[in-house]
C-alpha cells in the first residue's frame, strides 16, 4: 500500500495568510493613527492587539505541539488559551465602552479578528514549511 506524501502549505495559502495578517494589522494601526481618541486609549488598543497576536500564536503552537507528541504542560496550555480569550474580552469591553461610531467599532473588531486568524495561519504555515524542509533533508 502506497503511503500518502505529506505536502506543505501551498505558496498561494502562504501568500494569502501573510497578506491577511498585513491587511488586518495595518488597517488596525492606520485606524488608530487616524482616530480621534486620547493617546492612552490608542495605546490600550495597540497593546491588546499585540497581546492577542502573541497569545493566539502561542495557542496554535501549544495545540500543534500536543498533536505532534511534543510535551506541553497543562499550565502553559491553559495560560495560552486564557491569554487569547482575555485579549478578545479586553478588545470587546474596550470597544463596547468606547465613544466611537458603530462603524468604527466594527472596523476595529473585524481587523482585530482578521489579524488573530492570520497570525495563526502564518504560524501554521511557518511550522509546516520548516517540517517539510526538515523531512526533505533526511
Amino acid at each position: 500500500m502506497e503511503q500518502a506524501k505529506t505536502q506543505g502549505p501551498s505558496p498561494a495559502f502562504i501568500g494569502a495568510s501573510w497578506l491577511a495578517l498585513g491587511v488586518g494589522f495595518l488597517a488596525f494601526i492606520i485606524g488608530l493613527w487616524n482616530a480621534d481618541m486620547e493617546l492612552n486609549e490608542k495605546g490600550y488598543y495597540f497593546t491588546v492587539l499585540l497581546f492577542g497576536l502573541f497569545s493566539s500564536v502561542s495557542v496554535q503552537k501549544a495545540v500543534r505541539d500536543n498533536l505532534e507528541g511534543i510535551p506541553v504542560t497543562g499550565l502553559y496550555y491553559a495560560l495560552a488559551w486564557f491569554a487569547t480569550i482575555a485579549s478578545v474580552v479586553l478588545m470587546t469591553v474596550g470597544l463596547w465602552n468606547a465613544t466611537l461610531p458603530r462603524a468604527e467599532k466594527g472596523f476595529y473588531a473585524m481587523s482585530f479578528v482578521l489579524s488573530l486568524y492570520a497570525a495563526i495561519a502564518v504560524q501554521k504555515n511557518t511550522r509546516d514549511a520548516a517540517r517539510m524542509e526538515k523531512t526533505s533533508d533526511l
